[in-house]
């Protein structure tokens, strides 16, 4: 089982930390356009192979995407204090346009895994642009947020975040929402008021502004995401993750890449379940794919 990983950036380097940690692959490739920087990555990750096993780590090439399992894309400008997801669209879309041919020339049957924001449109343009199948093009998407909702819920409530069952799905940004109809711990409804629920929802979805703010970037959740991501694909678990999948007429929602409960096994996205969401979420839901879709066709995408 082979990843690599585009991008040695903060993301990047801590992702395929937390891959090695797991030992989640046989061979793990960095690829960076600063090359010392994926090097000085492989060198450390490396002397740290004797306390986990035999696993072949080593910065490399375009060409070694070439029978690569699953291509992490983490590459990119990083996001700025104050400066909104969408901000970052215009730079990162000039380094996918020229990035995204020289993986897919080489690889014609992995799985794209794209985590540099903003997430949804870059995970659209890299769909086109690949001409890969759909399920094949894999967004980040509200996976972290919907573990930022959990854990926030989880935290008001004294109870372990892996009981509570609650998702963030639609833009992983701005116009992301919650979907209180469908959450709850173990099958029972959450007794929250109101204004706790808002409050809640406020706390994930501007996260990582907060944390922008402090120390600069995000990185740790992130690649706790993206390993969970990695395992259900390696090992065809069929599990339900909230990743950013192409929606063809969702609710009435199509040709958009959102963040939605998928079932993701070694296909990519096996199914987009037909989750039902309450008329004032699906009203939402279809504002956040209206406002990304204003945004690509302003971009000719």
């Amino acid at each position: 089982m082979k990843v690599a990983i585009i991008g040695s950036g903060a993301v990047g380097s801590t992702t395929a930390y937390t891959l090695l940690l797991r030992k989640r692959v046989n061979e793990l490739v960095l690829i960076d356009v600063n090359q010392n920087k994926a090097m000085g990555d492989a060198f450390d990750l490396s002397h740290g192979l004797p306390f986990i096993g035999a696993i072949k780590v080593y910065a490399g090439e375009y060409k070694d995407c070439a029978d690569a399992d699953i291509i992490i894309v983490t590459a990119g400008v990083a996001q700025k204090p104050n400066e909104t997801r969408q901000d970052l669209l215009a730079r990162n879309l000039q380094i996918f346009d020229a990035m995204i041919p020289k993986v897919t020339q080489r690889n014609k049957n992995g799985i794209l895994l794209i985590a540099t924001n903003p997430v949804d449109i870059l995970s659209y343009f890299s769909w086109k642009k690949s001409g890969w199948d759909w399920n094949r093009v894999i967004g980040s998407g509200t996976l972290l947020d919907s573990a930022r909702f959990r854990y926030l819920i989880a935290n008001k409530l004294n109870v372990d975040p892996r009981s509570v069952h609650a998702h963030i799905v639609g833009e992983h940004g701005d116009t992301e929402l919650p979907l209180w109809s469908h959450t709850n711990i173990a099958g029972m409804p959450i007794g929250l008021s109101e204004v706790e629920k808002q409050d809640l929802f406020k706390a994930t979805r501007d996260a990582a502004y907060q944390i922008i703010s402090t120390k600069g970037s995000t990185y740790y959740a992130i690649a706790l995401a993206l390993d969970r991501i990695v395992e259900s694909i390696l090992f065809n678990e069929s599990s339900v993750l909230n990743v950013s999948t192409l929606l063809q007429n969702f609710h009435g929602i199509s040709d958009v890449y959102l963040g939605v409960p998928c079932v993701v096994n070694r296909q990519g996205i096996h199914e987009v379940l037909p989750i039902e969401p309450s008329p004032v979420e699906l009203e939402k839901l279809k504002y956040s794919a209206n406002e990304l879709k204003k945004q690509i066709a302003a971009f000719g995408l």
